[in-house]
């Protein structure tokens, strides 16, 4: 048999052979894990209302976006690198023994809790119930030790785009699939998927959502957001990796994690 003939059915063979897993997890850093319980697929919006920006410069972004509406911006910064030491098996063995404090799922996350970050990955990062309230939802976002974590972080290069006055502040997760924060506001900020889809919903400061403070954001999809007259529902995206949210100061917001999720917010305080 001709060498190159051999070499191909090698190929065909290896391609029937390898795992399906092994091969998603090249492109999402092995984060994605199948196992039994997982809410039914949460698909992304019929249609972006957030403007997608590929070539926006500082002065249009004050200009246009800054004090006024979201936007979402793409190819500003080149994080490969801080990519690479987010997949899970860099992160265990960086982190794995470090303790992080995990926030309930609701709005007004009064709850902490302390654990080793390889036991919350490990035995915490699965699916959403649909039918768990917020306060009995944990996940990792925030609340992070900038010491312990200044390796990981200075690898990070942030949107280039500042507000006068403004001191920024990172914020690190990562989720499971159907988490997600209900409807809260603060100061203005971004926000970039490093791995996964993250869905967003965003709502201008003087139109207070329809919102139970204690449901998930993924029971306020199922059961809220259907019943929205056009004219209410509120601007929505998905963001993909490597894809940066801005959002205007006192913006309601709402985010869904499509994936398991890591995901990293700069703060503007």
């Amino acid at each position: 048999m001709a060498l190159g003939v051999r070499l191909l059915l090698l190929l065909a063979l290896w391609t029937l052979v390898v795992p399906a897993r092994s091969l998603r997890e090249a492109g999402d850093g092995g984060w994605w894990r199948p196992g039994p319980g997982a809410p039914a697929a949460v698909a992304e919006e019929e249609r972006c209302t957030v403007e997608r920006r590929a070539d926006l410069s500082y002065a249009e972004f004050v200009q246009h976006y800054a004090f006024s509406r979201p936007v979402i911006l793409q190819g500003l910064t080149d994080n490969s690198r801080f990519r690479d030491l987010c997949s899970r098996q860099r992160l265990l063995a960086l982190f794995g023994d470090s303790v992080v404090r995990l926030s309930t799922a609701n709005t007004y996350s009064y709850q902490k809790v302390d654990l080793p970050f390889q036991e919350y990955v490990e035995q915490m990062l699965h699916p959403q119930d649909p039918f768990s309230m917020g306060n009995d939802t944990l996940y990792f976002f925030g609340d992070n030790n900038f010491t312990e974590w200044a390796s990981l972080f200075r690898h990070y290069s942030p949107p280039p785009f500042s507000l006068l006055g403004t001191i920024p502040a990172y914020s690190f997760g990562i989720a499971g699939a159907g988490s997600g924060v209900p409807f809260h506001w603060h100061g203005p900020g971004f926000s970039e998927v490093i791995y996964g889809r993250k869905r967003w919903f965003l709502y201008p400061p003087a139109k207070t959502p329809e919102f139970h403070p204690n449901k998930t954001t993924l029971a306020w999809l199922r059961d809220t957001y259907p019943a929205l007259a056009l004219s209410a529902r509120p601007l929505e995206c998905t963001i993909h990796a490597g894809e940066v949210l801005y959002f205007p100061d006192r913006w309601w917001h709402a985010t869904l994690n499509l994936d398991t999720s890591v995901f990293i917010s700069t703060f503007l305080s």
